[in-house]
Formats: structure tokens, C-alpha cells, sequence
């Protein structure tokens, strides 16, 4: 079974350092999502419908709301995997196009070779995150100088926009901005699709068809990343028990909601709160 050894969280987003040796789920996040090999035996994720590998000299790169999963192959060794999840405001802190990095088609391919200043920051911002879990700022400032050097060498960050007003958002259909909304705000407890359809005046054919062109994902893989966003941020930052998260969030039982949580974070929610209040 898969191992959280460290979580840092804050206004960066989220950093883990997992020891992996079970795959996970289809799933997406709002995030930039950086995947980095620390340590144990080369791996791979599947992308959107590409294979990409992960080894000391390849990283995988994942755009936010892009579907992708972690596909283990049980007869490889346990992989140590530091995993970034970038929110886009943050990254607008060091240049405003980079909150594109919420976006389709930041990253211009899903993998690609690490360069030596990358798998250096990558050991040394683990490293820190072993040796000293609490000093949260260290993390920070090598995180920053790691996404940094992951944007300046994966993305076209220098066609990004260098003001706010350049900032050209495509905006959706708005009977799907509506629906998005509405899950938002449902928190992921209602599973319904077809309630989310019918708000938005759609049948469920063209609601299907009508989202995933909008928004890139099927509705019900949206649903299930408002739905783990909110689990982790209730894990996080909720002192009740996980019996009680699960029902809040919708789950008929705990059982169900710690399946949930593991499928797509890799551990549980008591392991993953646990790991977390290190950095406390």
C-alpha cells in the first residue's frame, strides 16, 4: 500500500512526497501538476491517452483539469514520487501569465527530460521536506526556485502574457458556467448528473457533450475533483473525525469515503491528515 511520508500545504498549494507502489485512479485538479522521480524504481502515468514515463532523467507534467492516472506496474520496486500541485494565483505572484498554468496547453507536451538544476532542486526540496517538516518557508522559497525552473524549460512562458490586461480568458458556454458553478457550490455531495443537466436546460446527451467540449473533462470526473478538493481541504483544516467528513461530504459510509480519498490521493484521509500536522 502506497505511503505519504510528507505533506506541505499552503497559499502555493500542495506538495507531497509519496511512496507509491499501487496505481490511482483516472482523476484530474484545478492545479499545475508536476510529477518528479526522487528515489525507487522508474514508473509511468497515463496522460490524457498518452504513457509518460518517470525516471530520474523524465518528469511528468500535467495541465490543470487534464485527466491522468497513475498505472503501477507491480512487478517494478516502490517508486518515491515528489508531487506538486501548483495553484495558478500563486504562480501569477512571479509573472501574471503564468496563472495559465490552470489551464489547457500550459505545458507544451505531458513529459520531458529533467535538466540538472531540476532533479537537484527536486532532492533538495525533498530532502528538507524529510529532515525538517516544519520549516514551511524553506519549502516555499525551493518550490518557487523548482517551479521556476520547470516552467522556464517546459512551457512557452516567454509568449505568456506580461500584464494583467493582456490576460485573454476564453470564456465558457454559460449554461456549463452555470452548472460548474452549481457543483461547486454542492461540494461534490450529489453524484446526480442528470440534475446538473436538467438545471442547465440540457438533455443529458447534449449536457455530456456540451462540458467536456467546454471544459475538457467529462462531468463526472469535474464532480469528483470538487468533490476531493473539498475532502482535502476539510481534511486538512477540519478538526472532526473522518466519520463525520464522510458525511458531510455526501458518502453513505466511511469505508466509501476512505476508498474515495486513497483512489486519488494515494493514501487515506487519517494518513494524509496525520503526515500533514508534521508541518504543523
Amino acid at each position: 500500500m502506497s505511503t505519504a511520508l510528507r505533506i506541505a500545504h499552503g497559499a502555493f498549494g500542495r506538495v507531497a512526497l509519496l511512496d507509491m507502489d499501487c496505481s490511482l485512479v483516472r482523476h484530474a485538479h484545478p492545479h499545475c501538476h508536476v510529477l518528479l522521480k526522487v528515489e525507487g524504481g522508474d514508473t509511468q502515468f497515463a496522460v490524457g491517452d498518452r504513457i509518460c514515463p518517470l525516471t530520474d532523467t523524465t518528469a511528468v507534467l500535467v495541465d490543470g483539469w487534464q485527466p491522468h492516472a497513475y498505472v503501477h506496474d507491480p512487478d517494478r520496486p516502490r517508486t518515491l514520487i515528489l508531487a506538486l500541485y501548483v495553484e495558478p494565483k500563486w504562480l501569477m505572484d512571479f509573472r501574471p501569465g503564468w496563472a495559465a498554468s490552470g489551464a489547457p496547453g500550459f505545458f507544451g507536451q505531458p513529459s520531458g527530460e529533467v535538466s540538472p538544476r531540476i532533479r537537484e532542486l527536486t532532492m533538495a526540496l525533498a530532502t528538507e521536506m524529510m529532515a525538517r517538516p516544519e520549516c514551511i518557508s524553506v519549502h516555499e522559497t525551493l518550490l518557487s526556485d523548482l517551479m521556476i525552473a520547470v516552467i522556464e524549460r517546459f512551457t512557452p512562458w516567454r509568449s505568456f502574457p506580461a500584464s494583467i490586461r493582456e490576460l485573454n480568458v476564453v470564456s465558457q458556454d454559460w449554461r456549463i458556467r452555470r452548472a460548474t458553478e452549481a457543483m461547486k457550490a454542492d461540494a461534490g455531495r450529489s453524484t446526480n448528473i442528470d440534475k446538473f443537466a436538467k438545471g442547465a436546460g440540457l438533455s443529458r446527451a447534449h449536457f455530456f457533450r456540451l462540458f467536456e467540449s467546454s471544459v475538457g473533462i467529462p462531468p463526472k470526473v469535474y464532480m469528483n475533483v470538487v468533490r476531493m478538493e473539498h475532502a482535502v481541504d476539510a481534511v486538512l483544516h477540519q478538526d472532526v473525525s473522518v466519520s463525520e467528513l464522510s458525511g458531510q461530504l455526501g458518502f453513505a459510509e466511511p469505508a466509501h469515503f476512505t476508498r474515495f480519498f486513497r483512489n486519488h490521493a494515494g493514501v487515506g484521509p487519517r494518513e494524509f491528515r496525520n503526515v500533514s500536522r508534521l508541518a504543523g
